[in-house]
């Protein structure tokens, strides 16, 4: 079986002198690789296919055979890694917490500690909204520790 810590070593050392990095990996028992990769500059087809080539260059398919699937990290992936979220400042997320709090906001800074959302306005009711005063912009930050799930919400309009 093929090692998840010899392909993780393969693929870091590889993306060390990029803007990529190494989102997660998998190896299953039937050596299944899956890699998903992000950069700070977003992930090209042809990124992947270079990683994979590489990865593949670094393996041995005579002496164990394997799959290999290379891929930048998808639109209804969760963020998982602090660094993710500089590239979806302007962006709309949906924020779970460790407290059972949940958050939709749009992402406008990115801390060492943590990120600012701009709540979303909640919606009213049309009889309410002549009793209703208008709300101020509220903003919250939430602590990288306190994330369990952060996720883009991805608009069609």
């Amino acid at each position: 079986m093929i090692e998840k810590k010899q392909i993780t070593d393969i693929v870091e050392a590889y993306l060390a002198e990029s803007d990529h990095f190494l989102v997660s990996l998998t190896v299953s028992r039937q050596n299944n690789i899956k890699v998903f990769i992000d950069g700070d500059r977003g992930v090209t087809v042809a990124d992947c296919i270079a990683l994979s080539r590489h990865i593949e260059s670094c393996l041995d398919r005579d002496a164990e055979d394997f799959t290999l699937d290379v891929s930048s990290v998808g639109v209804g992936q969760p963020l998982v890694m602090a660094r993710q979220y500089n590239n979806n400042v302007g962006r709309r997320l949906a924020i779970k917490t460790a407290d059972d709090k949940q958050y939709k906001g749009m992402l406008i800074e990115v801390t060492n500690d943590g990120i600012w959302l701009e709540m979303d306005k909640e919606k009213k009711k049309k009889k309410q909204k002549k009793e209703l005063e208008p709300q101020a912009e509220s903003k919250v930050f939430v602590h990288y520790d306190d994330i369990l799930e952060a996720k883009v919400q991805v608009s069609f309009k």
